[in-house]
């Protein structure tokens, strides 16, 4: 396994290029099982997760493609297996995402019970009853959620609680539905408006996508297409943070300013100076340290819970003191005490960590425990005196491409190395 070391100290500079979205790419793939030809996806980000939903939409008899641009080719003709064994789904959750496109086109699924990130109860019964309403018949047996139907009928859902993925299936599922299916209290994510936007290009009827209603007129069928997915925001926030904790001058390229809104105004409240186009965001923090910030994590268009671990990061070396308060994943702080290690001065109480900036950091071997927080380590890590090791990083291969190779480009000190 291999682990990434980091000689910190260095003030970022330079101009880097934002990938595809993962946690558009993902569901976009699932969607490709619903049309009745090929479906080309474009500006598709090289990780981890890509190839393993790759794999799972192989193991059903998807015929898929990947060419040396890494757009894949999707074709769901030759599926004919209807199941998402635990050996791939425990390692992704995102995995659920095939649930809804296999009921509503082929009127069956085995989709395991989800596992990925250690950061908390991601319950699928909003996914499970939503189906139910549209006239799914559900078991969950043998860890296994069981789903058959014929054609799936337009309901009025109101889910619990926001949820990205839920909204996701459901609408999937809505779009081969007869008749019309309304999504009350839909997450209103970018990433849940490009699946919409994938979903119409297909022929699907989809309105008030990016609000909390969702409104879906179900057609009898969708036909393949081509798709560009849109930047990820994720990855644009965390180079942004880190040009900002190291006092650097940073510009990303093919990236959705829009998307960043909560961001940038927290990294102009931490000090920097932003600088926004059409697709670039500059950030100069003209050598300064940063300012400590308070941050509430909340459903979008509020501070993504995603960004939480790289702004813990920023407040581990900024002047005064900032809090950080998480609402949407229960145990999303464990990255907290691996900061501990290099210095950092937190103090947790329930789900807020209350961080004292300290002047500088000090190097120390640490583990990445979740997708976002293996980000907070190597961003903490550019700041600490000396050498940190950053091990376990197969969690950031998940969702950062060829992370070292861009931090480089910044003139970060940082490789991969074997363990």
């Amino acid at each position: 396994m291999d682990k990434l070391q980091i000689q910190g100290g260095a003030a970022l500079e330079g101009e880097v290029r934002i990938s595809g979205a993962k946690n558009a790419t993902l569901p976009i793939l699932a969607g490709a099982l619903l049309a009745d030809g090929p479906v080309i996806v474009a500006n598709v980000p090289h990780l981890k997760d890509v190839t393993t939903t790759v794999e799972l939409l192989g193991g059903m008899g998807a015929t898929v493609t990947i060419d040396e641009r890494m757009r894949i080719e999707v074709d769901p003709t030759t599926v004919r297996d209807f199941s998402a064994p635990y050996e791939l789904v425990k390692t992704m959750r995102a995995s659920i995402l095939v649930l809804g496109p296999l009921v509503a086109r082929y009127g069956r699924a085995d989709v395991s019970l989800p596992g990925g990130c250690a950061i908390g109860a991601r319950p699928v019964n909003i996914h499970v009853a939503g189906l139910q309403a549209l006239g799914a018949d559900i078991t969950i047996d043998g860890g296994y959620i069981r789903a058959r139907a014929g054609r799936l009928r337009g309901a009025r859902l109101v889910l619990d609680t926001v949820t990205v993925t839920g909204t996701e299936n459901l609408m999937m599922a809505a779009a081969l539905a007869q008749g019309e299916t309304v999504i009350e209290n839909a997450a209103r994510e970018p990433e849940v408006v490009d699946l919409a936007n994938f979903l119409i290009a297909m022929g699907a009827k989809i309105r008030g996508a990016g609000t909390d209603k969702i409104v879906v007129e179900g057609v009898e069928r969708l036909s393949g297409t081509t798709y560009e997915v849109l930047p990820d925001r994720i990855e644009s926030g965390t180079y942004l943070v880190a040009g900002a904790i190291t006092g650097g001058h940073v510009r990303i390229k093919n990236t959705r300013p829009d998307h960043l809104d909560a961001v940038l105004v927290k990294l102009h409240e931490a000090g920097a100076e932003i600088g926004v186009g059409e697709n670039w965001v500059e950030l100069n923090m003209h050598g300064r340290r940063p300012r400590a910030i308070d941050v509430r994590t909340a459903p979008y268009p509020a501070f993504p819970t995603d960004m939480q671990a790289q702004f813990a990061a920023l407040n581990t070396v900024a002047e005064g003191v900032g809090t950080i308060i998480e609402t949407i994943f229960e145990n999303r702080f464990m990255h907290m005490l691996e900061m501990r290690r290099l210095g950092a001065e937190i103090r947790l109480e329930g789900n807020t960590a209350i961080i004292h900036g300290v002047q500088r950091l000090k190097a120390a071997p640490v583990m990445a425990t979740d997708l976002r927080a293996s980000a907070s380590l190597v961003l903490a890590g550019l700041v600490a005196q000396g050498r940190t090791e950053v091990e376990r990083i197969y969690h950031i291969d998940r969702g950062y491409e060829a992370i070292e190779e861009k931090l480089s480009q910044l003139g970060a000190q940082i490789k991969r190395v074997p363990n």
